[in-house]
């Protein structure tokens, strides 16, 4: 059983910077896919980002430029930097590991999921 907790979230101002990271149990971290996904009050989760075990990533166009994904297999750990937040990036952010070793923007390609940890951008 893969277990996944997140940290790095909180309170910013538009126009700041948060890194949130996601550090995983289990043997099979290097060889799957992660991802970032993040759900405001009110709407369904939604796809961020996702990093492939070799690197490869994959945005949501919403954040194509401002958010970049990676990860570090030797601890374990997929990082999410974002920058020039918005208002609208406000959301529980939520990592997730991937049955798959490619990159995929499905909720239902991810088995494992972290508790999730709160973004708050204030205007």
């Amino acid at each position: 059983q893969v277990q996944l907790v997140e940290s790095g979230g909180g309170l910013v101002q538009a126009g700041g910077s948060l890194r949130l990271s996601c550090t995983a149990s289990g043997r099979t971290f290097s060889s799957s896919a992660m991802g970032w996904f993040r759900q405001a009050p009110g709407k369904e989760r939604e796809f961020v980002a996702a990093i492939s075990g070799s690197g490869i990533s994959k945005y949501a166009d919403s954040v194509k430029g401002r958010f970049t994904i990676s990860r570090d297999n030797a601890k374990n750990t997929v990082y999410l930097q974002m920058n020039s937040l918005k208002p609208e990036d406000t959301a529980v952010y939520s990592c997730a590991g991937s049955v798959y070793r490619t990159t995929s923007s499905k909720v239902d390609d991810y088995k494992n999921w972290g508790q999730g940890t709160q973004v708050t951008v204030s205007s």
